[in-house]
């Protein structure tokens, strides 16, 4: 009985006692296991954390990092700010005929055209025949100057049969000087008749034609009749201009021109030619039609390169505002980031968005007073791109965070 009981009561035991340690075991396994284990995945962890610690440090969201052929690619173009100057701006212009280097040349008479000895580009010497033209009115004045001539020749030989006859107290002082008035009064008449042909236009010819003479020496640039023509009284028929001075023409906008002077210098340049012009003139009036300031410089042409009308780039020298070590970059390298004006400066791996602080404008490019050296090297084209793709990064890592 006690064996038996010893037997159940130790089966009773047994029974209760092995699931109770295998429940201590199973308990004890894992969190012995776990204290074991602590130490390995506390390193773990703890590397697992400064990986995540160095992922979540803040990084310089002001670098764009692009390569040579993405840079190529986007097209934008790499240059060095200007320095030095007050700044200079590139405009079209135009080469025209000096204004006082140029006649338009008409006739004061009606009448057809019977000769032409000019052709357009020829040369002209002043005084020299340009054309001729036959009329009524022409005959007129021809014979008046005739006539003139004539009674100036009477009249100085009524002056002298006078002289004589004075001389010998023959003819009294009174005839002397009647006849010396007549005289004067002769050549009145005969300078006139020829001034009248000479307000027409031209020189006395013969019978009833007129003689149509350049007014100054120079090229003619432009002809407006044909021979056998008819034209009219004050009709332009040619236009004679020294071409060795031209003018060159263009306009300003009024905040430029006001840093424009009077022999300020102008850079002309067109297709494999280039040259220096003066300013000679700056309207003080703005143009009705553009609201611009129209300005006109000289610029020497007796080697013949530039041609009247021919469109060129005028590099105008601006005055003033920014000294002699003012930065300038192109106004399309300015973007405006947080606010702020910015210029894309070229790294070895990309671009770095930096802060400047403007100043004037110079036409197409802007002075920079502070946020640049001048040495470095920034995107001068399409930067809006790399403004894109600087705002792009800021939008991603937004974006992970809300989906964490």
């Amino acid at each position: 009985m006690t064996s038996h009981k010893l037997t159940r009561e130790g089966a009773v035991p047994t029974r209760t006692c092995k699931p109770a340690l295998v429940l201590a075991l199973t308990l004890c396994v894992p969190l012995s296991l776990a204290a074991c284990g602590d130490g390995a995945d506390d390193d773990a962890v703890s590397g697992q954390g400064a990986q995540t610690a160095a992922a979540d440090a803040p990084e310089d969201r002001s670098t764009i990092t692009l390569g040579a052929a993405q840079i190529a690619a986007a097209g934008i173009a790499i240059a060095r700010p200007v320095v030095g100057g007050a700044g200079t701006i590139e405009l079209p212009a135009l080469i025209e005929a000096d204004p006082e280097a140029m006649q338009v040349v008409s006739a004061a008479i009606g009448g057809r055209v019977v000769a032409l000895t000019r052709n357009l580009g020829q040369a002209v010497g002043k005084g020299q025949t340009l054309a001729v033209i036959e009329s009524r009115e022409a005959a007129m004045l021809n014979a008046e100057v005739d006539a003139a001539q004539a009674r100036l020749a009477l009249a100085n030989a009524n002056l002298a049969r006078e002289q004589n006859l004075f001389a010998q107290r023959v003819s009294p002082e009174q005839d002397l000087l009647a006849a010396r008035t007549a005289a004067r009064e002769a050549q009145i008449a005969l300078r006139l008749a020829r001034q009248q042909v000479s307000a027409a236009g031209g020189q006395g010819g013969a019978l009833n034609r007129i003689a149509i003479a350049a007014p100054i020496g120079g090229q003619v640039i432009a002809r407006s009749v044909t021979l056998g023509e008819t034209v009219a009284a004050d009709a332009e028929l040619f236009r004679v201009a020294d071409l060795s001075r031209v003018s060159l023409t263009f306009s300003l906008l009024p905040q430029d021109a006001g840093r424009v002077r009077a022999g300020g210098a102008v850079e002309v340049k067109a297709a494999g030619r280039a040259a220096r012009a003066r300013i000679a003139y700056v309207a003080p009036a703005l143009d009705p039609a553009t609201r611009q300031v129209p300005v006109i410089a000289t610029l020497d042409n007796r080697s013949g390169q530039w041609r009247v009308g021919e469109p060129v780039e005028a590099w105008v020298t601006l005055a003033g505002s920014g000294g002699s070590s003012a930065i300038r970059v192109p106004s399309t390298a300015i973007q405006t980031v947080s606010g702020k004006p910015t210029v894309f400066v070229r790294t070895a791996s990309g671009f770095r968005a930096t802060p400047v602080t403007l100043g004037a404008r110079a036409g197409a490019d802007v002075i920079v007073r502070e946020g640049l050296s001048g040495a470095e090297r920034i995107a001068t084209t399409n930067s809006f791109t790399l403004k894109a793709e600087l705002g792009k990064g800021d939008v991603g890592e937004g974006d992970v965070g809300e989906e964490d």
